[in-house]
């Protein structure tokens, strides 16, 4: 049996309800389930059962201190071409680039081969067709100022992913703690 893998943060419930306040306003697009709203650290893709045991064991030796996060502006992927993403970005932290590379770091070391696709944290608010294009300007106008509350980042989970018909679902497999002491926002 193979499992499709993730790791990621989990914003808080009150920042969550600030991204669910921006799921509106648009049409034709698949706005993301507010249970789904997660900032992915790293993608790993379908894994066998063995290779799931080594995945839990080597993120468990990834030690960062607990940090401030803030949620920050809106974004389109692809930048250049017709965009199929709406996201939100993330107010520059040093901390969770420091994480990100740990999370990377003891994965590869376990054997995992990764994609090498450039960090750029985010969190997916929507999917976007081509009916959304003509509004879209008009959104990111009137959005473009979003900050949310800043939020403690307390630790990171271990997702499975199943793609269904309406999108994936994920299911949190193993939560990491960070260490309590905290390191501030990390500029």
């Amino acid at each position: 049996m193979t499992k499709r893998l993730f790791v990621a943060l989990d914003p808080p419930a009150q920042v969550r309800d600030e991204l669910t306040a921006l799921c509106t306003g648009l049409p034709d697009v698949r706005w993301t389930p507010p249970e789904q709203l997660h900032l992915t650290l790293c993608f790993i893709g379908e894994v066998s059962s063995n290779s799931f045991l080594d995945i839990q064991e080597a993120l468990q030796e990834v030690a960062t201190p607990a940090f401030t996060l803030k949620l920050k502006g809106l974004g389109l992927f692809p930048p250049r071409r017709t965009p199929r993403v709406l996201w939100t970005g993330v107010q520059t932290s040093s901390t969770l680039t420091i994480l990100q590379r740990k999370v990377t770091t003891q994965l590869r070391h376990s054997g995992i081969t990764l994609e090498k696709r450039k960090f750029i944290p985010h969190i997916t608010l929507a999917r976007l067709q081509e009916g959304a294009l003509p509004r879209l300007q008009r959104y990111l106008g009137a959005h473009a100022l979003f900050n949310s509350t800043p939020f403690m980042v307390e630790h990171f989970t271990l997702y499975s992913s199943v793609l269904g018909r309406n999108g994936a679902t994920h299911l949190a497999e193993v939560e990491y703690a960070l260490s309590t002491q905290e390191q501030g926002n990390g500029e």
